[in-house]
């Protein structure tokens, strides 16, 4: 089956933001990443600083934990509320047309699509922080 679908998991520097575009615009299809979180903002309410710090990972790390965390009148967490938002707007976009998403757990999300290819990248950890302190000046 022809690949319709790319996913990108990568390690924070590693510059896969960067080759997810490259790879989507040498294809002509359509590339997929702050386009989420705008996405997801609109839909939830939440502010799109919230969703970029909260949106790829669990908040909670074990069941027990969880269990503690505060819960709408629908039962849902924010964190689960934006999880739902999240997988709604990625099954969306891969149901519409061929693309390339960053992050977002999307390879988790299509995992059960067999027209989805799943990259990970990743770098050195010195490449890492050196393309960090010069894109971010982070340090």
């Amino acid at each position: 089956m022809k690949k319709r679908i790319i996913t990108i998991s990568r390690e924070f520097g590693s510059g896969g933001r960067t080759i997810g575009k490259l790879v989507a615009d040498s294809l002509g299809i359509a590339f997929y990443d702050k386009e989420i979180i705008e996405k997801a903002a609109g839909e939830t309410g939440f502010s799109e600083e919230f969703i970029e710090e909260q949106g790829e990972d669990s908040p909670t790390k074990s069941i027990f934990a969880y269990s503690f965390i505060g819960r709408g009148m629908n039962g849902m967490s924010a964190e689960d509320y934006l999880w739902t938002a999240q997988r709604r707007i990625i099954l969306d976009l891969a149901e519409k047309e061929p693309c390339v998403i960053v992050g977002r757990c999307a390879d988790y999300i299509l995992r059960d699509r067999e027209d989805c290819l799943n990259v990970f990248i990743h770098a050195d950890v010195d490449k890492r922080a050196e393309r960090i302190v010069k894109l971010y000046g982070e340090t």
